[in-house]
């Protein structure tokens, strides 16, 4: 059971979100917040603290009379449960909720035990508080998102449960329940913050290298079907680039076909008493598609880690404001809600899943044209020729939705436009980058999906099953049991979109 201590990494959330683990708070971070409590509770009295004893934004001016403070933090959240568009699906919830508990359990917040108590409870019962989509700006945090967030802490608004969605408050009786405390500044704290962005950027990393694990099967397997040349993927090729991403993709690649039968040695084709040709029939160096998939995918990889590195320090941090610091006994103002580096680190992951969706379509495209491969019929037609149209038809999918992830491909985090009477002059629109993001990583498992049946395709074709490697041939009878293989032209998006269901919810092992 994953326990809250103040440190969570990317193991922690793959385990509460895809394996539904339960989770615990420790007795030492029950008592850092609970002393975080009382030292904000005794050092605001007779001080002026934002968001305690003032309005809010640019209503900071104005003075909130004691009687009135309790009142203000539920004004707050139910003013900004303001979220529109589709709802966040439960998992990118689950990993908001649990990015949001563990900063506030650092004793930055100054927030009621019950806060951390009842957010536990949810995410243990699987009880998902209804996030919309749109309405986040990503510079006083996620102010939107997480204010439907609070709203159900407070025992208002709605859930899903059991598939069902329904008013918090007849789940909150159902499952006995107490909505949280609200003591002092616990609205803001729950809405002052990044961890909508950084919950759903964390699972876009789970995916994102898990789609990564995929395109190196897809990567591998090619260089099988087309009997390429193994030394772009020697290691001593790939060691005169000193970047760790594109040894590691080598090196995996290298693993992924250690017992294949069908990749060559130049050695034993090239290098060898060649005096007498005037014309190579095969390729002497195959297309970039196939022989530099080290080298894209190595920037893909790097990147990946720098961004999973980035988001854990974020769920880590205090991002809220303001921050409470007991050892120093003080208060200090600022803007760590500020979602800056989460929406850029976004761009930068949907940039590098659109240049892999882009290699998919590239590897995809080589298998159907036929004048490219010359070893396989024209769109890996397994049928007759003109009757039939074997994957033609996907293609044009494959295509449409490459240029999708183009455009999506833009990036975020120089789109900030003023708002909140220009007191946020310059946000970041984290949670638009991450939600993008999201749609982009969707986008290529679509891609590969197609690509990989129609690698099934052409390995059916060639009837080298018994000759490519065994996690070629893994990854093949997987393929198998969803797609049968076809001759006559079949409607193929329920396969396509099984496909996909099938490679998101399973690694490549």
């Amino acid at each position: 059971m994953p326990e809250i201590k103040g440190k969570l990494g990317i193991e922690e959330f793959y385990r509460v979100i895809f394996d539904n683990q339960p989770v615990a708070i420790s007795a030492p971070v029950r008592e850092t917040v609970q002393k975080s409590f009382d030292f904000l509770k005794e050092f605001s009295k007779n001080k002026v603290l934002y968001g305690v004893n003032t309005g809010f934004g640019p209503m900071a001016q104005y003075k909130i009379k004691d009687s009135e403070r309790i009142q203000l933090q539920f004004n707050l959240i139910r003013s900004h449960a303001s979220g529109t568009g589709d709802p966040l699906a439960p998992k990118y919830v689950k990993a908001a909720m649990l990015a949001r508990l563990n900063t506030l359990s650092l004793g930055n917040s100054g927030v009621h035990t019950s806060v951390i108590d009842v957010m536990t409870e949810l995410i243990n019962k699987d009880i998902t508080p209804l996030i919309y989509e749109h309405g986040g700006v990503g510079a006083s945090g996620d102010l939107v998102q997480l204010a439907h967030l609070a709203l159900v802490l407070i025992g208002e608004g709605e859930v899903f449960y059991k598939g069902d969605r329904r008013p918090t408050k007849e789940i909150f009786e159902i499952e006995k329940i107490d909505p949280i405390s609200i003591e002092i500044r616990e609205g803001l704290a729950l809405i002052n913050g990044t961890s909508v962005m950084t919950g759903i950027g964390i699972v876009n990393t789970i995916y994102t290298r898990r789609l990564l694990e995929w395109m190196i099967a897809c990567s591998s397997a090619i260089n099988e079907i087309v009997k390429a040349y193994d030394d772009h993927l020697s290691f001593n090729l790939n060691q005169t680039k000193r970047h760790k991403g594109q040894r590691e993709i080598a090196r995996s690649m290298r693993s992924h076909l250690e017992d294949s039968t069908l990749t060559r040695k130049r050695e034993h084709h090239l290098y060898t008493n060649n005096n007498g040709v005037k014309v190579f029939e095969e390729k002497v160096q195959e297309y970039y598609s196939i022989r530099c998939v080290p080298q894209i995918l190595g920037p893909i990889l790097d990147t990946l880690d720098n961004v999973e590195q980035i988001l854990i320090e974020e769920v880590n941090s205090a991002n809220d404001n303001p921050i409470v610091n007991v050892e120093k006994k003080h208060v200090y103002h600022g803007g760590n809600f500020h979602g800056d580096y989460v929406s850029l680190e976004m761009d930068k992951l949907k940039i590098v899943v659109t240049k892999l969706s882009m290699l998919a379509e590239r590897q995809l495209n080589y298998l159907l044209n036929s004048k490219l491969n010359d070893i396989l019929p024209p769109f890996v037609n397994l049928g007759q020729l003109g009757l039939n149209f074997g994957m033609q038809g996907v293609q044009f999918t494959a295509t449409s939705t490459t240029a999708e992830n183009q455009m999506l491909s833009n990036p975020m985090y120089v789109h900030s436009i003023p708002n909140n009477n220009d007191n946020q002059d310059i946000v970041s629109m984290g949670t638009n980058a991450a939600l993008i993001t999201k749609k982009v990583i969707e986008n290529a498992f679509e891609v590969m999906a197609i690509e990989m049946i129609t690698i099934v395709q052409a390995i059916e074709y060639l009837e080298v099953q018994d000759k490519v490697s065994s996690k070629t041939k893994n990854m093949y009878d997987a393929i198998r049991n969803i797609v049968p293989p076809f001759k006559e032209d079949m409607v193929m998006y329920p396969f396509v979109n099984e496909v996909k269901d099938f490679i998101i919810n399973h690694e490549n092992k």
